[in-house]
């Protein structure tokens, strides 16, 4: 199953940064030997730095949050 979403830990900038892969993203992914070297190509795209997050991937996406306003 190919993930849908990339959930990034940017501990730079404290930053949670929530990505849907487009088709043309997840067709491209596939050429590529690791998800990471994937990532690296929208760096830029995305605005974040690889080397500053912590990240992982995931088919179907949901969220909860606690005591926030």
């Amino acid at each position: 199953m190919e993930p849908n979403y990339v959930i990034l830990m940017d501990f730079s900038t404290g930053e949670l940064i929530k990505i849907k892969l487009t088709e043309d993203e997840l067709k491209a992914s596939e050429d590529f030997e690791s998800f990471d070297e994937f990532l690296a190509t929208v760096e830029d795209k995305y605005e974040f730095r690889l080397k500053d997050c912590l990240y992982m991937t995931v088919h179907t996406y949901s969220e909860r949050s606690y005591n926030f306003r």
